[in-house]
Formats: C-alpha cells, sequence, structure tokens
C-alpha cells in the first residue's frame, strides 16, 4: 500500500487522531493524504455527533468506490462505535473498529474483521509528529463525564481522562520549529484533570501562540483568567457552549449552569480579554424549547454579545435521554434557525467593526485572491496586502469588510 488516504470527519480531536494515524502509516513508508483521491487503501475516521454526521460516514464508502472500486477500506471513530452493524459487509470494508485504540489500525492493514471494543478508561498518549504547517491542534483530554441529555458521545469516548503535562509540553517542543499556534483540543477540555489554570501555568514560559478549544462557562474563572494572562502569546478567543438562553431548557439538556451564569462568565473574560471573541454553539428547537424559551436565548446571545454562532438543529440520538422526547415540528425549529442566523451575522457583524483601525496580530496561511489570509488572535478572518510570506505572524490594520472576512494592510510596527 503505497498510498493511502486518511479522511476524517467531525472534531477537531478526530483531526488530531487521524494526524497520528497519518504518522504512523508514514512511519512504515506509505505516502499519506487527507484529501479523497485514487488511492490505494482508505482509512475513514467516523462521527456520530448528529445523524447527519453519521449519514456522512456512511456515504463515504459509495463515494471512495466511485475513486477505486478495488480498494480496501478501512473504519475507525464514534460511528462504527456506536452502530459497527451500519459498515459490516459494506462492499471492501475489510477492517471495522471503534474509538478505543485508533492509531492501531495501522497494524489491520491487509486483515479483516471487526475489533470494536469498550472505549478506553485511560489516555491514550501518543506524541504527533508530522510534517505540520501554520497551526497544529494539540490533545490534551479525551472522553466526558458530563452525560448532557441530547449528546451520545461519552458513551462513545468513555469517560473523562487527561494527558501528562510533560507530554503535552514535549509535543508542543517537537513542533513549535515550523507550527506557530498550538489549538488545545479535547472531548471536554474543561475537565482537565488538576485543572486547566494549572496547566495553563506549567506552560507560561513557551513562546508561541496557544489557542483554547471548547470550553464549559463555568470554567472560565479568575485562576484560568490569571493563568491565560500570563501565556507570552495567548489567543483571546474563547468559545464557551450555551446551548440555550433558558434555564428550563438547560435543566432539560442536563447543562449545569444558569443563562446569568454563563453572561456572568462572559463578563468576567471582558474584564480580563476585553477585545477578545467570543463564540458559542447553539441547539434550535431541543424538544423542550417553546416560543418563550427561544426568545430567550436570542436575548442571551445579543447580551453576550457573540462574535459568531455556531447554530446546530435538534438531533436525536439514540441511547440518550433526550431521544425519548417528542421532537419540534420541523418547520418551527427551521423558522427559529433563520432568525437565529440573522442575529449570528448581525452580531458577527458588530464583532468586525469593533476590530476595525486596530493593530491585529495575523498568521498567514493561504492566499486567496492575490491576498494573503489567515487569522488574527481573536480569531478574525484576514485577508492581508503586501509581500506576505505564509506561516508567519505580522501586525496589521483591518480596515474594511471583504468576502468572509476583513481586509488588512500592514501595519507601520514589528509583530512581536
Amino acid at each position: 500500500m503505497n498510498r493511502v488516504c486518511v479522511f476524517t470527519l467531525g472534531c477537531k480531536v478526530n483531526q488530531y487522531e487521524s494526524e497520528s494515524i497519518a504518522d504512523a502509516l508514514r512511519e512504515r513508508g506509505c505516502s499519506v493524504t487527507d484529501q479523497l483521491s485514487v488511492c490505494d487503501a482508505y482509512i475513514i475516521n467516523t462521527c456520530a455527533v448528529t445523524r447527519e454526521a453519521e449519514r456522512k460516514s456512511r456515504q463515504m464508502i459509495t463515494k471512495i468506490h466511485k475513486l477505486n472500486p478495488d480498494a480496501p477500506i478501512y473504519i475507525v471513530g464514534c460511528a462504527s462505535q456506536k452502530d459497527a452493524q451500519a459498515f459490516i459487509g459494506k462492499k471492501n470494508v475489510k477492517v471495522v473498529c471503534g474509538t478505543a485504540g485508533k492509531r492501531e489500525i495501522v497494524n489491520l492493514l491487509g486483515r479483516e474483521g471487526v475489533f470494536v471494543g469498550p472505549p478506553s478508561g485511560v489516555y491514550e498518549d501518543v506524541l504527533r509528529k508530522g510534517n505540520l504547517r501554520t497551526r497544529a491542534f494539540v490533545k490534551i483530554q479525551d472522553g466526558c463525564d458530563s452525560f448532557c441529555s441530547y449528546c451520545i458521545i461519552p458513551y462513545l469516548r468513555g469517560r473523562s481522562r487527561s494527558r501528562n503535562p510533560e507530554s503535552i509540553r514535549r509535543e508542543i517542543a517537537s513542533l513549535s520549529g515550523s507550527v506557530k499556534e498550538f489549538v488545545f483540543t479535547g472531548i471536554n477540555i474543561s475537565d482537565y484533570e488538576g485543572g486547566l489554570d494549572k496547566l495553563i501555568e506549567q506552560l507560561s514560559d513557551l513562546d508561541v501562540r496557544i489557542r483554547l478549544g471548547s470550553l464549559e462557562a463555568g470554567i472560565a474563572g479568575r485562576n484560568l483568567l490569571e493563568a491565560l494572562k500570563k501565556l507570552k502569546k495567548f489567543c483571546p478567543h474563547f468559545h464557551l457552549s450555551l446551548q440555550s438562553g433558558s434555564d428550563r431548557v438547560l435543566k432539560s439538556m442536563n447543562r449545569h449552569y444558569t443563562a446569568e451564569e454563563f453572561l456572568s462568565s462572559v463578563e468576567l473574560i471582558r474584564e480580563y480579554f476585553p477585545e477578545a471573541a467570543v463564540t458559542t454553539d447553539i441547539i434550535c428547537g431541543f424538544p423542550t424549547e417553546s416560543e418563550e424559551d427561544f426568545i430567550k436565548t436570542l436575548e442571551v446571545a445579543r447580551r453576550a454579545r457573540f462574535s459568531d454562532i455556531h447554530i446546530f438543529n435538534y438531533s436525536p440520538r439514540e441511547g440518550t435521554a433526550a431521544a425519548k422526547l417528542k421532537p419540534l415540528d420541523k418547520a418551527i425549529v427551521k423558522e427559529r434557525e433563520e432568525e437565529l442566523k440573522r442575529l449570528k451575522f448581525r452580531l458577527k457583524g458588530q464583532f468586525i467593526s469593533q476590530n476595525l483601525g486596530k493593530v491585529r496580530q495575523l498568521l498567514t496561511e493561504s492566499f486567496e485572491g492575490g491576498l494573503c489570509s489567515g487569522y488574527s488572535e481573536n480569531y478574525l478572518k484576514l485577508y492581508a496586502e503586501g509581500n506576505l510570506k505564509l506561516n508567519e505572524i505580522y501586525s496589521v490594520i483591518p480596515y474594511e469588510r471583504y468576502s468572509d472576512g476583513v481586509r488588512a494592510r500592514l501595519a507601520e510596527v514589528e509583530a512581536p
């Protein structure tokens, strides 16, 4: 097998784990791609967070058949952990694995069988290598103990477990020669053993951009914010999952905070980082959501002044508590989704306006339309003019809306 495609669906944790699989393949002398193309073999890292994600995971098999009708296919991840039968017996599918020991699938190439066991109970530590550029995910945690009523992931990934701080440091050190920004990710990094703030304090000497993945609002207290202030190049972007602005709905979701507690966390973040981006997830059309509940969600979003909102229509997951509830009418859910989208774009526009004329630090990632694009430290998509190189950090000044972000020019100051 000279050329192998490792295709990823779903979250940043899946992306990290796919990169680890790719590392192991390269160690065996394989050429690896993450893009669907003609290859000798295919590994699909599946997702099951929604019904749509599961459907797309299954659809990948058909797409691969069209590229290479004879290539063996190897399945791994959350969708196969949840429903291995959905993949067993499909044409060219040789191996079906679950979520535990994903990297070990490279030892199953050329074999056949079903290897789906229980989720791992310990953190499976693997040091990432790879030929990464610009930005890298660093997995610091796996699993979840929250058991939100709509979420299947704790049943597929297992209980929360954390990575040793020294292992995290070693991985960053091994990649920092080429990688300029590291994004800490996990299924629930707020539950990092020993405290996320303590981990951050141990890494305060690192001279690289550090960005955090999704957080629970309650973790964004003074201890964590004080620790983040001490980082040399912290990226002030906080993704706090709101899900609903109604206390009644939050309770039925088994989310352990109120709307006012969430807003207090946002206010505290802005006390420490006044120009931070605060993004969120909102579930639209949860079964217990009334019109009044939805209006409360809109109001909380306006008060939080989110820079972006990721909107997810409720997707029932068999095996969860919420799956027993009667779903809302699809037309009502669609109407609420459209109203939430309108608010999302208004708030995003306000955030962009607040950044115009201010010096931002752009990490360049690609060339688009003759401009060099990438993200600022506070997660603003920028398109910069000038003779810029990729994978460098430049001080720029955003000055007008452009495409899905902002056009910027070089500032007359040096990047830190």
